[in-house]
């Protein structure tokens, strides 16, 4: 098969056909005889009679292949300038130590592992280790706020927390070990040890519960892999920015392993001894699953970058980190790249690397307005490729598969359905939408190998989140259409869209031609109570670095340009420039807290903020007015 269609048409008309096909990308210690299990719908479970170990599939196989000196994992910090490269054979060899560390703590099969921890290789090891003996892992975003850590302890009730005794942010440096001593206090749940690795740039005092990280090592014996079933659980990665019982997305072993392995060829296009490099955190799913698990079972060499895109020290790392190592392949998230952009708007640091054999630039986590990919496009000259998907989908729905057939770009749509994924769009009403109208972004069920089976210890939740809203159908939350060539276009979450005195808009569309204007470096916008029109948009724009414009001028222009662009029932005239705008850890823009913040509501600042001054510096902008009318007009 060589054409998107026929690979996607093989997918949907003979599933299971074509997953068992997939499945032979792995080692299994009991090959499946059948792919779906759909008995319990919609409790559906892939490969239910299979066996492997994940973590034999991702070292262990390529050693026995005669590649253990091939380079698997290369570790980069700007922050501390340690630099080191692990090959398959080291790294199975670290894995092997840590996993028996666990064994020798009492952790076996099922048990649970937290690791909280900074970007490291040892937090790679600690994960790989879980997978080794059988037991779960939840990584933890390192120094989460205490009380959000506790709740997950209390969650996932770990036998054993794997941290650092610091992490680094930036030029702060952060000491996990004392967030972690008053998580442990708070919890319900104690665990029985905490391993701790001791980081130079900032020592922890250990306690009774603790072990040292490198002592503990020394005296273990290596552990082999375990074979479990391809139905248990790999690991819990928790939702960013829950509240009260956090929401644990479980990722089942056998399902994730096929279906990463076969989107590593198919659509990255990354290959045994190519460089991947996903500048994301392990905190993440996408730090799950490509910086660690897929490119790890395609046996090919990932980049773990500890810094940022800028200020470690500068915008041209990421292009420093592609030329040294020879990436093939960037993965990162749109905002990075406006942060490139904003600090470096004409890209001069990008011309002073060897970008040659950087072949694709992938982008994900929030939407990529096109002004931000014809950016990107324009300046590396290779296919600027959006992708959309979920921590609970595991992998991308949306991409144009270019290890199989590369569609012509689209900007402002991620391409097509991946094979696999049944995407549709549906009114309120539950009724398929006529080609190019919103609705909501649905997946007909059941969803592809390695999308979450269920949530943590919560099926009730899992149905009732994700499955009640409309019948046989996967509720992503999001919102957009499929314009007449299938190419789908996913304008943010549904609660982005405001209705303003009776009109449905998505405030997407908005924020595609505020980025469109020159100064504009990256934008939101919310939709805000009113008594008049029930909701009314608030624009908030970042100016690019070293624009000398009066920002007044700038704000009008703007209004004018959606007023222009979308029309006067857009009814944008609140526009207000800021030094930054509130994000997560991960990227993600808080509109939905900056929403709250405007419409007067006590609104928590989410646990997975990045910089809690910067949403506080917003807060005078944002409750100036919820009716405010537009510079000029009363």
């Amino acid at each position: 098969m060589t054409s998107y269609e026929e690979v996607f048409r093989a997918s949907t008309e003979d599933p299971e056909g074509f997953w068992l096909g997939a499945a032979r990308g792995i080692d299994w210690d009991v090959a499946p005889s059948r792919a779906l299990d759909a008995s319990r719908a919609p409790f559906y479970r892939w490969f239910p009679d299979g066996e492997l170990n994940v973590c034999h599939n991702a070292l262990d196989r390529h050693v026995a292949a005669g590649r253990g000196a091939q380079p698997a994992l290369v570790y980069d910090s700007p922050v501390t300038g340690v630099r080191r490269t692990y090959t398959y054979g080291e790294l199975t060899d670290e894995v092997a130590a840590f996993a028996g560390v666990l064994v020798g703590l009492g952790v076996g099969r099922g048990d649970r592992v937290v690791v909280y921890m900074p970007m490291v290789p040892e937090a790679v090891v600690a994960m790989l280790a879980c997978a080794r003996i059988g037991a779960v892992h939840s990584v933890v975003f390192g120094g989460f706020a205490a009380p959000e850590l506790a709740v997950r302890i209390d969650d996932a009730a770990p036998k054993v927390v794997v941290s650092a005794s610091c992490g680094i942010e930036g030029a702060r440096v952060v000491p996990y070990k004392p967030l972690l001593d008053r998580a442990v206090e708070l919890a319900a749940h104690k665990p029985e040890a905490c391993v701790i690795l001791q980081r130079p740039q900032g020592m922890a005092e250990l306690g009774k519960r603790d072990l040292d990280w490198a002592e503990a090592v020394r005296a273990a014996s290596p552990a082999a892999p375990v074979p479990v079933a391809a139905t248990d659980p790999l690991y819990i990665l928790y939702t960013s920015g829950t509240t009260g019982k956090p929401k644990g997305v479980v990722r089942d072993c056998g399902g994730y392993a096929v279906a990463l392995r076969w989107t590593m060829e198919a659509v990255y296009d990354v290959g045994p001894g190519e460089v991947m490099f996903t500048a994301s955190d392990v905190g993440w799913v996408v730090g799950h699953s490509y910086i660690v698990y897929g490119p790890l079972l395609a046996g090919a060499t990932t980049v773990l970058y500890e810094g940022k895109p800028v200020g470690t020290p500068d915008a041209g790392q990421f292009w420093r980190v592609a030329a040294e190592y020879g990436v093939k392949t960037l993965f990162t998230a749109p905002t990075a790249f406006r942060a490139i952009k904003k600090v470096d708007p004409e890209g001069k640091l990008a011309r002073r690397y060897d970008l040659s054999r950087l072949a694709y630039l992938f982008l994900a986590g929030e939407r990529l307005d096109p002004e931000t990919y014809h950016w990107a496009s324009d300046l590396l000259g290779i296919p600027v490729v959006d992708h959309w998907w979920q921590t609970e989908t595991g992998w991308p729905i949306v991409a144009n598969p270019v290890g199989i057939e590369a569609a012509p770009a689209r900007p402002g749509s991620p391409t097509y359905p991946l094979p696999g994924w049944d995407v549709r769009i549906l009114d309120a009403g539950g009724n398929p939408a006529p080609t190019g109208e919103d609705g909501a972004i649905v997946v007909k069920l059941p969803m592809p190998p390695g999308a979450l089976p269920t949530l943590w210890n919560d099926d009730e939740r899992f149905v009732a989140s994700y499955l009640s809203a409309y019948d046989g159908f996967y509720l992503t939350g999001d919102g957009g259409h499929i314009d007449e060539d299938g190419y789908v276009f996913v304008m943010g979450r549904t609660d982005d869209v405001i209705n303003v005195a009776g009109h449905r808009l998505s405030t997407g569309s908005m924020e595609e031609v505020l980025a469109a204007h020159p100064a504009v470096a990256e934008c939101a916008v919310i939709g805000v109570a009113d008594s008049l029109k029930g909701q009314v948009p608030r624009g908030l724009v970042v100016l690019k670095a070293g624009v000398e414009a009066d920002p007044a001028a700038v704000e009008a222009e703007l209004v004018q340009l959606v007023r222009d662009r979308i029309g006067a029932v857009a009814s944008l005239k609140d526009v207000a420039v800021v030094a930054a705008l509130p994000k997560t850890r991960s990227g993600k823009i808080l509109r939905k807290t900056m929403r709250g913040i405007a419409d007067g509501l006590d609104e928590p600042v989410p646990s997975t903020v990045d910089d809690a001054t910067v949403l506080d510096a917003l807060r005078p902008v944002l409750t100036r007015g919820t009716s405010l009318r537009g510079r000029g007009e009363q």
